[in-house]
């Protein structure tokens, strides 16, 4: 099980996962990083934190923004609800999205949120051996959690790389070993390989 999600055999439904120190290391500040461009939310939990000082209420009743966020990366995560990628939109359909935005951005980036500290959680929880890598287990829902944060990493990465979508990420393998891009580009090709993997263990 070297790198790659394969069916949990002491949890059912689950997936489990060989990790080593640096893949470790790698992923938890990745998923920070994603914490830190996401946001904290309105109680002010700090990224990376394991404490739940969100008011429920408070967060239910909140109105979020209304215009899209001017970060490729955030916008990546929070596209608009109407209206397709690049299309130019009429008014209506602005009006639309900000409706809509306005209503739904919170919550979204409460799951988000949700999702990258259940990954930092359960990194954190690991026991590394004497070579210091360590077996993640996880249970359907943290399955779950840990398929969103990888897809939300892979987006907020891959709007850095400014890849319009996946079938870009070919000319990756290729990139000199010079080029500045080539660390996080070899960091979204891993993160893919994750994702798919966990995919491919939890519909099978």
């Amino acid at each position: 099980m070297p790198g790659l999600f394969e069916p949990a055999t002491t949890v059912p439904g689950g997936a489990a996962v060989a990790l080593d120190e640096v893949e470790i290391s790698i992923l938890r500040s990745l998923v920070v990083q994603l914490l830190e461009l996401i946001g904290p939310g309105p109680g002010g939990e700090p990224a990376g934190g394991t404490g739940d000082a969100e008011d429920p209420l408070a967060a239910l009743m909140a109105e979020g923004p209304s215009k899209p966020p001017s970060d490729p990366a955030l916008a990546r995560l929070f596209p608009n609800a109407y209206g397709g990628p690049g299309a130019e939109p009429d008014e209506r359909t602005r009006a639309a999205s900000a409706e809509f935005r306005r209503y739904t951005e919170n919550e979204l980036r409460a799951r988000k949120r949700e999702d990258g500290l259940a990954v930092v959680r359960s990194l954190d929880e690991l026991s590394p051996g004497g070579d210091g890598g360590a077996v993640l287990v996880l249970g359907p829902e943290q399955s779950r959690q840990w398929l969103g944060a990888l897809n939300d990493l892979r987006l907020a990465i891959g709007a850095r790389l400014e890849l319009a979508d996946d079938k870009d990420s070919d000319e990756l393998y290729n990139l000199p070993d010079g080029d500045p891009r080539k660390p996080i580009a070899m960091a979204y090709l891993w993160l893919g390989a994750l994702q798919e993997s966990l995919v491919e263990t939890l519909t099978t």
